[in-house]
């Protein structure tokens, strides 16, 4: 019998550098054993095991450490489950769990699984079939034509809601006119809730700034209105809708009417939740769900109102922080509106300044930008 012991090579780790495989061969068989893994014997680690050496010529004995080693016969049908073992080793743990539910499941689990191969086969031919009809439809179009109708479709998606823009206006206040944003029976109904904002005194508008109960852009605004009585009567009504807008925005879900506020014409109350909210089923209710794309809608309803009320020149900066909107996203929905952008150095208390972006509607209009929405736009490579 002849035998050989090997030794791992890994001799910094210190599990694996005791590791030994002793294989000894007959003209019959081989016998293999391993002092580690499931096979090897626990007694090696409990105690330890000496092997004694006579001299026979000296009559003395040296003693040296030994291990025991479990020798098992090696066969031919071992490398097939060797092979198995292997296999085994590469599936993942869906595909383990997949085959004990073949080999010992439920009726009912069978049949699940069934349905999810299925499904899985489904899938991937969708997928194929999505990938080839692509590919005819680039093939027979080409790429600029679709690059186009994907701009085509942007720009649809911005007037869902932007409000109608008369890009053929000689006038800068007909381009966004006040009787989209406004019809006369509602324009009507703001006389009442406006009444305080038109008859406004200095005192007041001190004490809404120390209760800041009123944004930046309506404060400006009240600071500022016309003392002729009709002009003053129109921008109180713009300023009012303009306030109620954007208190309206901040808002996530509105449960029922009572939630807009009292003093809210049931008009004007209906127009906020046709227009700027979605219709949403939730828990056995309908709520009104202001949705980011509702958001959008009413912040541009908000910068065309402050620019009828600015003779069409805003500071975008100061409606940005009332609308609690970053910098980046005011200025795309400004030049989705064709609005001009330009910058103005502002001075605050204290003798700071600071850069403000101002908006302008001019005539002409500057070339339509759509929003640009990096996680919805479609791209084509």
């Amino acid at each position: 019998m002849r035998f050989t012991l090997y030794k791992n090579n890994d001799s910094t780790n210190p599990r694996k550098r005791t590791q030994r495989i002793l294989a000894a061969e007959t003209d019959r068989l081989c016998y293999v054993g391993n002092n580690f893994g499931t096979g090897a014997l626990k007694c090696n680690t409990l105690c330890r095991h000496f092997v004694g050496v006579l001299n026979k010529t000296s009559g003395q004995m040296e003693v040296y450490d030994a291990e025991l080693f479990n020798m098992q016969p090696l066969f031919s049908d071992e490398s097939v489950e060797s092979e198995l073992t292997l296999e085994s080793e590469i599936k993942t743990f869906r595909e383990k769990v997949d085959s004990c539910i073949e080999a010992f499941g439920t009726t009912k689990q069978k049949r699940a699984l069934n349905s999810r191969r299925m499904n899985t086969v489904g899938s991937e031919s969708l997928n194929r079939a999505v990938a080839k009809a692509a590919e005819n439809i680039i093939d027979t179009k080409g790429v600029t034509a679709l690059v186009n109708d994907a701009k085509r479709d942007d720009m649809q998606d911005d007037s869902l809601y932007l409000p109608p823009c008369h890009a053929d206006a000689a006038k800068p206040e007909d381009v966004y006119k006040f009787e989209d944003l406004l019809s006369p029976a509602e324009y009507e109904a703001l006389q009442s809730p406006s009444e305080a904002f038109r008859n406004v005194t200095s005192e007041e508008i001190l004490t809404m700034i120390e209760e800041n109960s009123h944004c930046s852009f309506v404060i400006e605004a009240l600071k500022s209105l016309p003392s002729n009585e009709e002009s003053r009567d129109r921008q109180a009504r713009c300023i009012w809708f303009l306030d109620t807008l954007i208190k309206f925005r901040a808002q996530k879900v509105i449960k029922r009417k009572s939630a807009l506020g009292p003093g809210i014409p049931h008009i004007i109350s209906t127009k906020l939740l046709k227009h700027f909210t979605c219709l949403t089923y939730n828990n056995g209710s309908l709520r009104n769900l202001i949705s980011d794309s509702m958001k959008a809608k009413i912040t541009a309803y908000v910068i065309i109102l402050a620019l009828h009320i600015n003779d069409f020149q805003i500071d975008l900066t100061t409606l940005q922080r009332d609308l609690k909107l970053s910098e980046k996203r005011m200025i795309e929905i400004a030049k989705a509106m064709r609005l001009k952008i330009s910058k103005r150095r502002v001075s605050l208390a204290a003798g700071r300044e600071e850069d403000h972006r101002l908006g302008a509607l001019c005539i002409p209009l500057p070339p339509a930008q759509t929003v640009d929405r990096q996680s919805k736009r479609r791209r084509l490579t």
